[in-house]
């Protein structure tokens, strides 16, 4: 498979929530994901990274339509997600499976381990038992647990392989892409590391791709080949790996660096960039740069005009008047 097949292609996608007020019985738009444009290439990780609210987790499910896309494109492979109706994707919910954040209660405790991946080896339609049984032990090999595990409940496993029960339940049914959605934030810091491990060697071997969120840059850098940061709905930044992390140039996404030690920098990013405040609100956005409030290098066209995301450098695009000047 190319690297350079494009096989997700987002446009302009918004995501809004409309909010009723009791109290005044006004109606507000929560404006969750306001224009994201982004592509994904076949066989890499594409990282999404942002503090709490930025929109990341809602614009992923609003790509694997668990989330009502208000407007804009998704195409999979050359086939627009946002045209289909429930009973279309249903057809195509195989090509598109996610690993959820916690995996304490992702899983029905009530169904044995191999029954939950058995679910989704079904969507293959091999339509004999067999070779049913064959897939989900190979399954459960393939992500490091044991084929005779399959009898045991969910509360019988750590969390370590309870994620791992539900990698394999996401590669069963052989997808497209998976969404990992904050997949190691819930386990211990050894489990992180092996479960990491365990995704880029499933990468590696079978040629996955991955839309990958998360909060954590160190987990970002180790993981993803290209990264967008998100600020309050909108791509402020975006990159390859060492583009960004070599040389960030929104203010948000140095913030963001100089706050995780875990993170490895180059040389431009050694002063720590503190943010001033909290978030503004989803439903009563700021004029002008949506990041200004809270910038400490703020100028006056910032609170007046929204920056436009532009290619700063090949491949590095950026949403700030101070770079884009």
């Amino acid at each position: 498979m190319s690297e350079e097949k494009i096989l997700l292609k987002v446009q302009d996608l918004k995501i809004h929530f409309p909010v009723s007020s009791s109290l005044f019985s006004k109606r507000f738009i929560v404006h969750a994901v306001d224009g994201v444009s982004f592509e994904v290439k076949a066989g890499t990780t594409f990282g999404l990274v942002g503090e709490s609210g930025s929109g990341k987790t809602t614009t992923a499910m609003g790509i694997m339509r668990l989330e009502h896309v208000t407007s804009g494109r998704i195409e999979l492979d050359g086939l627009d997600l946002t045209a289909l109706d429930e009973a279309g994707m249903r057809d195509v919910r195989r090509r598109l499976q996610i690993i959820f954040q916690d995996p304490y209660s992702s899983l029905n405790p009530r169904v044995r381990a191999g029954d939950i991946v058995r679910e989704a080896v079904n969507l293959l339609n091999l339509k004999d038992r067999p070779k049913e049984d064959e897939e989900v032990a190979r399954l459960f090999r393939c992500v490091g647990l044991r084929p005779e595990q399959q009898i045991l409940f969910p509360h019988q496993f750590s969390g370590g392989q309870r994620q791992r029960i539900g990698i394999a339940r996401a590669l069963a049914p052989r997808p497209d892409l998976i969404l990992c959605d904050e997949p190691v934030s819930a386990l211990d810091v050894a489990i992180q590391a092996q479960i990491l491990n365990l995704l880029r060697r499933l990468q590696d071997e079978i040629g996955l791709t991955y839309i990958f969120v998360s909060h954590d840059l160190g987990v970002v850098q180790y993981m993803c080949d290209e990264i967008a940061v998100m600020y309050l709905g909108r791509i402020v930044e975006a990159a390859d790996r060492i583009s960004l992390f070599k040389n960030p140039l929104h203010p948000y996404t140095k913030s963001l660096l100089s706050a995780v030690p875990s993170a490895k920098v180059g040389r431009n990013h050694v002063s720590r960039i503190k943010l001033q405040g909290e978030p503004p609100s989803p439903i009563h956005l700021p004029p002008g740069c949506r990041f200004h409030p809270r910038c400490p290098l703020a100028k006056e066209i910032c609170s007046q005009q929204d920056p436009q995301i532009l290619e700063a450098a090949a491949g590095h695009r950026v949403a700030c008047h101070r770079i884009n000047a």
